[in-house]
């Protein structure tokens, strides 16, 4: 059987590091991209350190040079002009580049498709954000765009409210609205891996949430 080879950005986030045990755990070989390795104290056979960070077209290139698929739980730097677009662009190039299509990513509630039906505190909650953070907001936005103009077989997951747990919910996932406030760590870094070779939400935006029973 064909080990797979996936390249991760983010892996080093509070979301991106039990995305990185998971994938390790189903024995995946990883390269992740990391801005400091030095400060990288995961020791793992099957990881692959790159320097550099998502704006680094050169990193992105090696980082993604002999992956599979790419996966991204990108959050936002502090203190920093917003990363979302300037990373899309620098992946989508990359992934062109190397002959990999399949592409798992994660986005915010703000980001608006076609096909939402939003309900009223998820339209509540989109303004806020575009209220209190219109420069982040607009580039997730930005980076569905140059998703949907681009040729790759994308996922973005849109997310509610992270919870930091190892904990495992009943999920949904929904095209059209997000009907939880929430979702697990847990929980997301096993959709997202189930993604790998799951075809449904090809080209698609889905939210994933958890549901209460």
């Amino acid at each position: 059987m064909k080990t797979y080879k996936i390249a991760v950005i983010g892996g080093t986030g509070k979301t991106g590091q039990y995305l990185v045990q998971n994938l390790l755990e189903k024995r995946y070989s990883l390269k992740l991209l990391v801005r400091h390795p030095e400060n990288y104290t995961l020791q793992n056979p099957l990881i692959e350190v790159v320097k550099g960070d998502a704006r680094d077209e050169a990193a992105i290139y090696t980082l993604i040079k002999g992956a599979d698929f790419v996966i991204s739980t990108l959050g936002q730097p502090k203190g920093e002009k917003s990363i979302f677009s300037d990373a899309a662009k620098n992946i989508i190039s990359a992934m062109n580049h190397h002959g990999i299509r399949r592409y798992i990513v994660t986005t915010g509630l703000s980001v608006n498709t076609a096909y939402d039906h939003k309900n009223e505190r998820i339209k509540m909650a989109t303004d806020w954000m575009y209220q209190n953070y219109p420069e982040t907001t607009a580039d997730k936005q930005k980076e569905y765009e140059l998703l949907l103009e681009s040729n790759l077989d994308w996922t973005l997951v849109r997310l509610p409210l992270i919870h930091l747990t190892e904990g495992n919910f009943p999920t949904e996932t929904s095209l059209t609205d997000c009907k939880g406030e929430g979702i697990s760590t847990a929980d997301l870094a096993e959709f997202l891996v189930s993604q790998i070779e799951d075809s449904e939400y090809i080209r698609k935006s889905p939210f994933l949430y958890n549901v209460k029973e």
